[in-house]
C-alpha cells in the first residue's frame, strides 16, 4: 500500500498543484497514470525493469502528489531525472548511463542484512513490499554542485532495521552494491576499490528522512536510478546515496566507503551538504539545479536543518565532514 505519510516536511495540502494541472502540464502517457491508491509496495517493487533510453521514456510514467517540494521548488523533469545520472558502475559520463545499464537484470534480487543484529535476513523484492511504501519529494544535490527535486517511492529504512533486531554495540550502517563487471562494465575498471561501499551512523540510519526508494515518479527505479533498491539521505551529498544495494550490515566500526579510499581529502564520512565547507576544487555554496541556467545558493544540510542539525550537535562540521 502506497502510504502518504506526514514527516514535517510536507507542503500544505492548500500549494499542493490540482491532480488534472499536473497530468495536463506533466504530459502523462495516454491512459498509463497510475492512481497512487492502486500501487501496492510488491508492484512498485516488481516493476523494477530496464527501460530502453527514447522517447517513451520521456514523460512521467505514474502519479505524484504534488508538483512541489515543501520549499516550493519544482520537481525536475522526469527526462533529466533518468538521463542525467551517476553511475560509475556503467560509466563515467552522466548522459550515457541509461543506455550502459538499460539491460541490466534486477529480478530475482535479494537484499542480505546481517551483523550485528539478533535477527539477520535476507529479502526478496517482494519481501521488501512488505514495507509500507510511501511518497517523498526530495531535493537530491550532487558534491559536484548540481541538483535535482526528486518525487521518490519508498520506505524508512528504521522499517528494515526494526525488523532484523541491531544489538545494543551496533553503531553504523555499512552498504553495499551489486559486484557485477559482466553486467556493470564500469567495474572492470582498476581506479576505484569495487564494490560500492557506503556507511551511516545508525541514529542518521533510523532517521525518519532515510529512505531506501524502490521507485520515483510513481514507478519502480530505472536501472540507471539504482534499481532495484538504493538509499535516499536527502541533507547529504549524492554520493551517500548508494544504488542497487544488495547488502547491509550493522557494524561497531565506522566503515570506510569507495569515495574515503579514492581521495580521503576530499570525500568525508559524513558527507553533510554544507555551504560553509568547500570540496577542495571548486565551492558548494552554490549549486545549478538541472533544468534552470542560473545558479542557486545551497542551504545547510540541503535546507532539512531543521529536521538533522541536533544529530550534529556539538560536532565541528569542518573537521567532520
Amino acid at each position: 500500500m502506497l502510504v502518504k505519510k506526514r514527516t514535517g516536511i510536507e507542503i500544505p495540502s492548500s500549494e499542493i498543484t490540482p491532480k488534472h494541472l499536473y497530468l495536463s502540464r506533466r504530459k502523462f502517457l495516454k491512459g498509463a497514470a497510475v492512481g497512487a491508491a492502486t500501487l501496492a509496495g510488491s508492484a512498485v517493487l516488481a516493476s523494477c525493469r530496464p527501460s530502453a533510453p527514447g522517447s517513451e521514456v520521456e514523460t512521467p510514467p505514474g502519479e505524484v502528489g504534488a508538483t512541489t517540494d515543501e520549499l516550493d521548488d519544482s520537481l525536475t523533469e522526469y527526462r533529466h531525472v533518468i538521463g542525467y545520472n551517476n553511475f560509475y558502475e556503467f560509466a563515467l559520463d552522466k548522459e550515457s548511463v541509461a543506455a550502459k545499464a538499460a539491460n541490466f537484470v534486477t529480478s530475482p534480487w535479494q537484499v542480505t542484512v546481517g551483523g550485528l543484529v539478533n535477527n539477520p535476513k535476507t529479502y526478496d523484492l517482494d519481501d521488501l513490499g512488505k514495507f509500507d511504501q510511501e511518497e517523498r519529494i526530495y531535493r537530491l544535490r550532487c558534491v559536484e554542485g548540481w541538483s535535482m527535486v526528486i518525487p521518490w517511492i519508498g520506505f524508512p529504512l528504521s522499517a528494515l532495521l526494526a525488523d532484523v533486531e541491531p544489538r545494543s554495540n551496533a553503531k553504523y550502517v555499512r552498504f553495499e552494491t551489486l559486484y557485477d563487471p559482466e553486467q556493470m562494465p564500469g567495474q572492470r575498471s582498476r581506479g576505484y576499490s569495487w564494490p560500492y561501499v557506503e556507511g551511516l551512523r545508525l541514529d542518521e540510519a533510523v532517521h525518519d528522512l532515510t529512505l531506501l526508494a524502490t521507485g520515483l515518479y510513481g514507478e519502480g527505479l530505472p536501472p540507471q536510478n539504482g534499481a532495484p533498491v538504493r538509499l535516499v539521505v536527502p541533507w547529504k551529498y549524492g554520493f551517500k546515496n548508494i544504488k542497487s544495494i544488495v547488502k547491509i550490515d550493522l557494524v561497531e566500526e565506522m566503515p570506510i566507503s569507495l569515495w574515503m579510499q579514492a581521495s580521503p581529502r576530499e570525500y568525508g564520512f559524513y558527507a553533510n551538504v554544507n555551504p560553509e565547507v568547500p570540496h577542495p576544487r571548486w565551492s558548494q555554496a552554490t549549486e545549478r539545479r538541472i533544468g534552470e541556467s542560473a545558479r542557486r545558493d545551497t542551504p545547510i544540510f540541503n535546507g532539512y536543518a531543521d529536521q538533522v542539525a541536533a544529530l550534529y550537535e556539538g560536532m565541528d562540521l569542518q573537521v567532520n565532514f
